[in-house]
Formats: C-alpha cells, structure tokens, sequence
C-alpha cells in the first residue's frame, strides 16, 4: 500500500574533532543530545552477535577495551565536552543526568559468582567516576528524567536471563519485569508490575518502544504491544493494533509509533487514545528532508511530543504539530 509521506525537518550536525570515533548518541530529558566519541580502537572487537527482537544487536560485555573518550552535548549547538580517560563497557548509551554529569550503560551484564557486572557507569562533570551500580543484562533502552530517575527497558534476553542470569544458583535478572527505574544513585526503586498485577495488559517480553517526559512514561512492547502509560508508578494502558513500532512520541491523546517490521521500517502510524484502545488514525512513510529514504541504520528515540531522527552526523526531528490531523 502506498502511504503519504513525512518529511523529518533537519535540526543540527553532531559532529567530533578529527580522530574521533562516533560510539553513541541518544537524547536527554531536556531534548539535548549527547554524544560519546572514542578512539579508532574504541570498544574492541565485537565476539558475539545477540539480536533482539527489536532488531538491535549486542556485543558481548568481555569485547571492551579500557580506551579514552569523550562525551559532547549539543542544543543544538555544541555546549560541553567532558573527557572520560578510562571507558571499558561495550554497546553503550549516555544520558544527562543533573548536575552536569553522565550516565553511560552497557546493554549487557554478566551474572558472575563474585558479583555482576557493574555496567551503569556514573561520572561527573569533569569526567570522574561517582558512582556504579547493577542495571542488568538485555537493555534496549535508557532514559533519564529531569530529575535524575534512570528508566531502563529491556529485550528478551534481559527478562528471561542470559549471560549467566536466571541459571541455577544465579539472581533473577535484573530487567526480569520489562521496566525498572533506577534513582539518580543507581538502585532499583521501582519495577513494572507482572502477570496479573497488571490487569489486562500482559507482562513484558521486550520492551520495544520508551519514551519519558516530563510528567509521565509511555512504553509499547511485545506481547501485543499496547501503549501504557506509567504515571506516578500507576500503569494505564490501551489495546493497539500496531505491532512492531520502536519509538513513540505522545501529545495529548495522540500517540505516534514509528517502526515496524520488514518493509514498515519507516512507518509511522497515528492512533487516538480513548475508551481503553489505541484507535488508527493514519499512516505515513517517513522520509528525509529532501524526500529521501530513512538509512537502514538511522536511530529514533521519542522525548514527549517529539522524535529524534539520529542518523550519521545529522539530526532531525518530527514533532506531533507536523502530523496532520
């Protein structure tokens, strides 16, 4: 079916000195970007190649190098750089967090004998380490809020254990509810409710899309991907017929999901949210600027209203207001 298309309007370039190395880039609770830059030789070689059902894949966590490297924040201009001399997780997010410091987070964790891996990494403004903490294996997703809380979703491998979590003798994986927020000091304070604390929503098999804002969090995961809101620890949620999206961005009762599967890669479909279901309103191929299509490689991370299209050095935006009606 041929669908309307979208254009994504263009924002800023992200881009490092000469010599760096893009590792990471996601989106902050004030809509900032932050990026990190490392060395060519970086994060090491990549020994494993877990895929989520999101499509994302993972390098063990044993496949870091300690290297350099450098974490810059854009607004869209570039604002503040802050050097980290000793970085050794591998597939890493950053965040904001107050204060002027960073959160870094590896997706994967090791259950091990003597203690897991520590792969929330917390530094200061100048590049020193304050804090460490357990976040779990299997992440997909890390966002912080204005206030320092850290919300993690995590994929399949996470909720049902791997690297050693869930065997015999071993903890119950951390990310074994679909989503936890930790406090700015990186303990757990709060979980997702499961089976049938949750009503009629199912427990999380993956946690496909997350978006945090200023007042609540919107999550929509497999099984049968309903959008749930999570206000004040309280989960509502509505039935949708979209399956597969990887973002979403939320104004009022509207809700935008973007991403699909096979050739909805670049979908994104408009829902009204009422009377405990998600009712369609729309879809729409989105495209660059110039009409061109998405890369197979672009990132979308939902903050409130908004979706950020990172891609490259470019990053672009949609906000609902440039959905149509």
């Amino acid at each position: 079916m041929t669908l309307p298309v979208l254009r994504v309007r263009h924002h800023s370039v992200i881009g490092g000195r000469d010599g760096d190395v893009p590792a990471c880039a996601s989106v902050g609770p004030a809509g900032e970007v932050a990026a990190l830059w490392t060395t060519p030789e970086g994060l090491g070689p990549v020994t494993s190649t877990t895929v989520s059902a999101a499509g994302a894949w993972f390098p063990d966590p044993a496949a870091a190098r300690p290297a350099a490297a450098r974490i810059t924040v854009h607004t869209p201009d570039l604002a503040a750089v802050t050097p980290i001399a000793d970085l050794a997780l591998s597939h890493i997010t950053v965040q904001p967090m107050p204060g002027g410091q960073f959160l870094v987070a590896g997706a994967r964790c090791r259950w091990r004998h003597d203690g897991p891996d520590r792969n929330g990494v917390l530094y200061d403004a100048d590049g020193q380490v304050v804090a460490e903490g357990v976040l779990g294996d299997g992440i997909g997703h890390v966002l912080a809020a204005s206030d320092g809380q850290v919300w993690v979703g995590y994929f399949d491998e996470g909720i049902y254990g791997n690297y050693g979590w869930g065997q015999p003798g071993a903890g119950e994986p951390v990310g074994a509810y679909g989503i936890v927020r930790f406090s700015p000091g990186l303990e757990p304070v709060w979980h997702y409710p499961r089976y049938s604390e949750v009503g009629p929503w199912d427990a999380i098999s993956d946690c496909y899309a997350l978006n945090v804002d200023e007042r609540c969090v919107w999550a929509c995961y497999d099984s049968d991907f309903p959008v749930v809101r999570i206000r004040d620890d309280a989960v509502t949620g509505w039935h949708n017929d979209i399956k597969g999206a990887s973002a979403l961005a939320v104004a009022g009762s509207r809700v935008a999901l973007f991403g699909g599967y096979g050739p909805d890669h670049d979908r994104l479909a408009v829902a009204e949210l009422g009377a405990g279901r998600a009712q369609p309103a729309g879809q729409y191929r989105v495209v660059l600027p110039g009409g061109e299509p998405l890369s197979a490689g672009i990132q979308v991370i939902g903050r409130g209203s908004r979706l950020h299209f990172l891609t490259g050095a470019s990053w672009y935006q949609l906000d609902m207001d440039d959905i149509p009606a």
